[in-house]
């Protein structure tokens, strides 16, 4: 049994003394101790290195204590597994040296053994799992497919993924059958992630703001909902839309267990948009952590007064940046601590 299952009751919507909290990209960038093994080992071995991937996912909780927390990984280690080249390129980001633009190009991409291709990170969940010593839980997570076809098809990270809305508007049978094996390789990819020991996951769709409400529900929601279908008796899924306000409706009937809110959306519309039914997480900016930390104690409890204590996760509305002072982390998370309804 997990000790602190204060996020776990979270997710079945039971009454809590206090909503939980974690951080989106908590584990990395922000923390010197994180930065001391990034000057030694390069951003794939990290991920790919058991031992590593699970000292820094737990470094974050002991120094802050949060409720929860998220293995470090990255998105594209599915796409890697896929047959596509993926590289991390300092100060750049992510970069596709042959990205998929023909049919003939999807058609090289393959479906893998998840098991094998990415028993790395099954490995590290292990040895994560061993280190939290059931302390709190662990969330396991993939991006979308659409985010992922996003970044195999523009190449690189863009203000807009113009390439990648091209190809699907222009080639829209090669996109779908991109979208498929993406969604058949995640399915089975969180599949094992729970079976390792992953207490609940999370699907980001960093780029589904990009998309049009009804080119959202083609390219982007119907396949996150596959995934949901697939998981929902096996985890609780959280699905996390940035810029997806406009589907938080479809969102809530979906079966997933929470929607993540980034701040462009108030509590009060979420809890609408969403029919108020629904645990939500988020949604405070994380450039707001740059403020002093009485401020952002008084957002945060202002921000759990709007979302209200139950069916609700403290969270950042995207991932917290690499600047932000250790001392606004702390004042986050010991906001939500302190709080008393």
């Amino acid at each position: 049994m997990i000790k602190n299952d204060l996020f776990l009751r979270a997710l079945k919507g039971e009454t809590v003394e206090r909503p939980p909290v974690w951080m989106m990209r908590q584990a990395g960038r922000y923390l010197p101790e994180f930065m001391e093994i990034k000057a030694k080992y390069d951003f794939f071995t990290r991920c790919q290195t058991p031992e590593l991937a699970s000292e820094i996912t737990v470094q974050p909780i002991r120094r802050y204590g949060m409720d929860a927390a998220i293995l470090f990984s990255d998105i594209l280690v599915i796409p890697q597994a896929m047959n596509i080249e993926v590289l991390m390129k300092p100060n750049f980001g992510p970069f596709l040296p042959s990205p998929i633009r023909s049919q003939q190009d999807v058609d090289q991409v393959i479906v893998p053994d998840v098991k094998e291709a990415l028993d790395y990170v099954y490995q590290a969940i292990k040895a994560t799992k061993e280190k939290l010593n059931d302390e709190i839980p662990l969330i396991g997570f993939a991006g979308s497919p659409w985010t992922i076809l996003c970044y195999c098809v523009q190449g690189q990270g863009s203000k807009n993924f113009n390439k990648a809305k091209a190809f699907c508007f222009t080639n829209p049978v090669a996109a779908h059958t991109l979208l498929q094996k993406i969604t058949d390789t995640t399915i089975a990819y969180l599949k094992e992630k729970v079976k390792a020991g992953c207490n609940a996951v999370q699907v980001f769709d960093s780029w589904g703001g990009m998309l049009s409400p009804i080119d959202y529900q083609e390219f982007s929601w119907q396949y996150i909902q596959q995934i949901i279908d697939a998981l929902k008796e096996e985890a609780p899924v959280i699905a996390f839309g940035k810029g997806c306000w406009f589907a938080l409706g479809d969102m809530a009937k979906s079966g997933a267990s929470a929607l993540g809110v980034d701040w462009t959306c108030s509590p009060k519309n979420a809890r609408y948009l969403s029919g108020g039914n629904i645990t939500l997480q988020g949604n405070f900016d994380p450039t707001r952590l740059y403020s002093p930390p009485p401020v952002i104690k008084e957002m945060v409890h202002q921000m759990i007064d709007e979302f209200g204590k139950d069916k609700y996760i403290v969270n950042l509305g995207h991932g917290i940046l690499p600047d932000i002072p250790l001392e606004s982390a702390e004042a986050f998370i010991n906001a939500v601590k302190d709080y008393k309804s």
